[in-house]
C-alpha cells in the first residue's frame, strides 16, 4: 500500500515538472471568454430573457444616457449589440424585415449616387414632385453607405482634446421619407465617437405617414441602441417648437440640431465640441456640403481655405456671403470663420447656454425666421457664431416644403424678430412687409425681457461690430427713397420690374413704372455716399444693348464692387449721370415696364429725377431747391 501511494506521489511530481500549469490556465480561461461570447451572441438572436433583460438596463445607464428622462420617449432602442455585425439575423417584425429588403447593402459607397431610367425613372419623376427630392433612389441607396473624408488635410492632422463635451444630436421630422431619417441616424452613429455621443433625439412631429408610424418605432426597438430615443408631439408644432420639445428632452453637454436629411462626415463632431469646450458662448455650424436632390450623391467637400458665411437681406432672409477680403487674408485655413447669422437647420450650442438665452422664440410658430432671430440674440447678448471648416455634414437641399407650413409663418416670425432685435432699423424690415405693419403678432414681453436680463447690445452694435459692410440704405446715402420723374403729363418712378433677387446677385436692366402709393422694395433706390447708383445688394452701370429699335445705352445692375464705372452724380437739376460714360438717365415714353435709356445729358423732364428723401447737408441737390 505505502509503495503504491508513493508511486502516485512521485507520478505527480513527475507532471508537476513537465507542464507548465499557467499555459493551462491560460488556455481554460481562453475557453471560457470563448464559450461565453457564443452564448452572447445566440441571446442576441433569440427573444427576451431575464438576463438579456438586466443587461439592457446595465447598458442602458452605463453606455452615456446619464440624466435621460425616459417618461419623455414613446420609444428607444434596444438592441445591445450592432447587428450588422452579426452572422446570425435576428429576429425583427416583419414591417422592419420587408423594408431593409429593398437596400443596396453596398448601393451608394463612396457618396455615389444612382441614376435611373426608363419606367423607373418615371414613376421616380412624379413621386419627387411630392417628396422633394428622389425617394426612389433614396430607397435603394445603402442606409450607412461609406463617404470619403471631406475634410482638408490640415484638418485631418489635428489633435483635440481627450475629454470633449457630450452631445445630444436633435433631428426634428414631419412625414420625412424613412430611407433618408435612417441614413442620417446611422452616419450619426457611425462617425461620432461613442464616448461623446451621448444621445440622439428624435422627434416626431405629428407624421401621419404609414413608414414613420409603421416602421420606425418597431426599427428604433430592434435595430438601434438605447442612445437613440424618440420624443412624439400630439399635434404638428412645427420646426421652431419641435426643436424645443427635442432640446427640453436632451441630457447632453451640447445639442446639435440637423436636419433629417443629412449624412454627418468623419471627424464632423470634434472640431465643434472643441471649439464649444473651449468657449462655451459660441455657436458652431459645419460646412453645409450638397446631397444631390435626384440622384442622392454626396458632392461637396473640401471647402477651401475660405468657407461661405452668413448674412442677411433687410427683407428677413437669410444669404450665403463670401468672406471679406481681409478677413481672408489674415486667416489660417483650419481657423472656424465668424459669421453674422446662420442657416438654421444645422448647427451645436452648449446646452445651458441654450436655455441661459432663452432657447426658440415659442411665439414663433410654422418655420422660418428663427434662424436670424438666434443669431441676433447670440450677437447682441455676449455670445458668437463660427462656422468651422473641419467639421462637414451633408444636406438635401430640396426646391420646396413637402409638409404643411403655416400660413405667413415667416413673415409673422421675421416681424417677432424684427421687433426685438432690430431696433429703429426694423423700419427697413417693413419696407418689403408693409402688410405687417400693426398686425397681431403675438405677445413679446418675455422676449424683451432677454434683452434686458442679459444687458444685450443694440442692433446697431451689431452692424457696426459684426457685420460691417451691411447697407443702411437710409443712413448711407445722400438721396434715397422712391425715384420720380414728371413729364409729358405722366409720372414714372425707377423700378426694378421684380427682377431684383437680392444677395443672389443676378443681373438685370433697370426700368420704369407708375410710382406706387408706398416706398417698397421694387422702387427703392439710393444714391450712396460713394456715388454708386444703387439698391441694397446692387449696383447701376451704363451697358450698350441691343433692342427692337437698335442699338441702345441701358442701365445694367450688378454686385456692387466699387469700380468706377459704377461711379454716378446727381444735380439740382435732376441730372443722375455716370460719371464714366457722361451719359444721365432718361424716361424716354414713360411707359409702364420699359427700361430705362442712358442719354447725352440735356435740359429736359425727362431728364430730371426727383428723390424722395436728400441727407442733410445734400438738400441742395433737390431739383427746385432754391
Amino acid at each position: 500500500m505505502f509503495k503504491v501511494s508513493s508511486t502516485v506521489r512521485l507520478t505527480c511530481i513527475s507532471l508537476r515538472r513537465r507542464v507548465n500549469f499557467n499555459l493551462v490556465r491560460l488556455l481554460l480561461a481562453g475557453i471560457y471568454i470563448i464559450f461565453m461570447f457564443v452564448l452572447f451572441v445566440n441571446y442576441m438572436g433569440s427573444g427576451s430573457t431575464p438576463e438579456l433583460d438586466a443587461m439592457k438596463k446595465l447598458w442602458r445607464t452605463e453606455d452615456n444616457v446619464i440624466g435621460r428622462d425616459p417618461s419623455k420617449f414613446v420609444v428607444l432602442g434596444e438592441s445591445l449589440v450592432d447587428f450588422r455585425q452579426l452572422s446570425k439575423p435576428q429576429t425583427v417584425p416583419e414591417l422592419v424585415r420587408k423594408f431593409e429588403s429593398g437596400f443596396g447593402k453596398t448601393l451608394g459607397d463612396g457618396g455615389n449616387g444612382i441614376h435611373l431610367s426608363g419606367e423607373e425613372k418615371t414613376r421616380a419623376d412624379d413621386i419627387q414632385k411630392k417628396w422633394a427630392f428622389n425617394k426612389v433612389a433614396s430607397d435603394k441607396i445603402s442606409l450607412w453607405r461609406t463617404l470619403t473624408d471631406k475634410r482638408m488635410s490640415a484638418c485631418q492632422s489635428i489633435k483635440y482634446s481627450d475629454n470633449l463635451p457630450t452631445s445630444s444630436v436633435i433631428i426634428i421630422f414631419n412625414n420625412e421619407a424613412l430611407s433618408a431619417l435612417l441614413r442620417t441616424v446611422w452616419s450619426v452613429l457611425d462617425r461620432t465617437p461613442s464616448h461623446l455621443l451621448h444621445e440622439i433625439i428624435l422627434v416626431d412631429d405629428a407624421s401621419n405617414q404609414t413608414e414613420i408610424t409603421d416602421i420606425l418605432p418597431d426599427y428604433i426597438k430592434y435595430r438601434l441602441p438605447p442612445k437613440v430615443g424618440m420624443v412624439k408631439t400630439k399635434s404638428q408644432l412645427g420646426l421652431i417648437r419641435a426643436r424645443l420639445a427635442g432640446a427640453e428632452a436632451a441630457s447632453g453637454d451640447i445639442l446639435i440640431f440637423l436636419d433629417s436629411h443629412c449624412e454627418a462626415t468623419k471627424g464632423w463632431l470634434e472640431p465643434m465640441a472643441q471649439r464649444i469646450k473651449d468657449d462655451p458662448t459660441v455657436v458652431q455650424i459645419p460646412m453645409i456640403d450638397g446631397i444631390d436632390a435626384t440622384t442622392i450623391s454626396y458632392h461637396g467637400g473640401g471647402g477651401g481655405s475660405n468657407p461661405s458665411v452668413g448674412g442677411f437681406t433687410w427683407s428677413g432672409h437669410f444669404t450665403w456671403e463670401s468672406l471679406p477680403i481681409s478677413v481672408q487674408k489674415s486667416r489660417k485655413s483650419t481657423d472656424p470663420a465668424r459669421t453674422a447669422t446662420m442657416a438654421g437647420g444645422l448647427f451645436a450650442i452648449e446646452r445651458k447656454y441654450f436655455w441661459k438665452l432663452g432657447g426658440y422664440d415659442e411665439g414663433m410658430s410654422g418655420w422660418g425666421g428663427e434662424n436670424l432671430e438666434l443669431s441676433f440674440r447670440v450677437w447682441r447678448c455676449g455670445g458668437s457664431m463660427e462656422i468651422h471648416p473641419c467639421s462637414h455634414v451633408g444636406h438635401i437641399f430640396r426646391p420646396f416644403h413637402p409638409y404643411f407650413i403655416p400660413e405667413d409663418s415667416h413673415g409673422i416670425n421675421s416681424a417677432r424678430m424684427a421687433e426685438v432685435w432690430m431696433d429703429d432699423l426694423k423700419r427697413l424690415y417693413y419696407m418689403h412687409r408693409q402688410d405687417l405693419v400693426g398686425k397681431d403678432i403675438g405677445d413679446l414681453t418675455d422676449r424683451f425681457a432677454i434683452v434686458d436680463r442679459l444687458k444685450c447690445k443694440s442692433f446697431k452694435w451689431f452692424l457696426e461690430h459684426v457685420y460691417p459692410h451691411k447697407y443702411i440704405m437710409d443712413e448711407q446715402s445722400i438721396a434715397w427713397g422712391r425715384v420720380r420723374n414728371k413729364a409729358n403729363g405722366k409720372e414714372v418712378c425707377i423700378d426694378h420690374l421684380q427682377r431684383d433677387r437680392a444677395a443672389k446677385l443676378t443681373t438685370y436692366t433697370l426700368g420704369e413704372y407708375p410710382c406706387h402709393g408706398v416706398l417698397g422694395d421694387s422702387q427703392y433706390f439710393t444714391i450712396s455716399q460713394k456715388g454708386e447708383l444703387r439698391n441694397e445688394y446692387m449696383c447701376g452701370t451704363v451697358v450698350n444693348k441691343v433692342n427692337l429699335s437698335g442699338r441702345s445705352n441701358r442701365v445694367l445692375m450688378t454686385a456692387c464692387t466699387e469700380d468706377a464705372a459704377q461711379q454716378w452724380e446727381i444735380d439740382r437739376l435732376g441730372h443722375i449721370r455716370n460719371v464714366r460714360t457722361n451719359l444721365c438717365l432718361d424716361s424716354g415714353s414713360l411707359a409702364p415696364g420699359e427700361e430705362l435709356d442712358m442719354v447725352e445729358c440735356k435740359s429736359a423732364p425727362t431728364q430730371a429725377w426727383v428723390f424722395e428723401f436728400y441727407a442733410e447737408g445734400s438738400e441742395h441737390l433737390k431739383p427746385g431747391t432754391p
